[in-house]
């Protein structure tokens, strides 16, 4: 990842409210820690090094350590194989701790490629002091995102 201390667009610290409509999926697999759902929105990349199977895999429980802005809207621990679930990002506010620029864009197996990816945690949380947890915005993403810059104390004026 090349870090980039201030991308034209967002920077660490900032506050965002971010949400994604809720759109329809079907599960794929329920496992001890996740559901697995064809994920509605990218496509598998053709010419990328890695194979993409479709699916993405979010937090059966969604109060456990893990956590992701995409959830479903009903409780995942009653999904089962073959469930259609609405997939999406309720508003949310994050706070940026880390952002990637990437030229080319990154080969993540997935289309479109990102240029630039938010790294975030929700905006109460305390920074992670072993980088682990969050979650990865991919700006001009396939899904239908909504972002909004939060003003807050401190915050640069823009």
């Amino acid at each position: 990842m090349t870090r980039d201390s201030d991308p034209p667009d967002h920077r660490v610290g900032d506050v965002l409210r971010v949400s994604c409509a809720w759109t329809a999926a079907r599960v794929t697999a329920v496992s001890g820690f996740h559901v697995s759902v064809e994920w509605p929105w990218n496509e598998a990349d053709p010419d990328s090094r890695y194979e993409w199977n479709g699916q993405f895999d979010l937090p059966l429980d969604p109060d456990a350590g893990e956590w992701s802005l995409f959830r479903t809207e009903c409780d995942p621990r009653t999904l089962r194989p073959g469930d259609t679930c609405l997939v999406g990002i309720p508003e949310t506010l994050v706070r940026v701790v880390d952002v990637g620029r990437y030229e080319p864009p990154l080969d993540t197996g997935r289309l479109p490629r990102p240029h630039t990816l938010l790294i975030v945690l929700p905006a109460g949380h305390p920074r992670d002091r072993d980088g682990d947890e969050g979650d990865t915005i991919e700006l001009r993403s396939a899904a239908p995102l909504v972002i909004d810059r939060v003003p807050h104390p401190g915050s640069p004026r823009r």
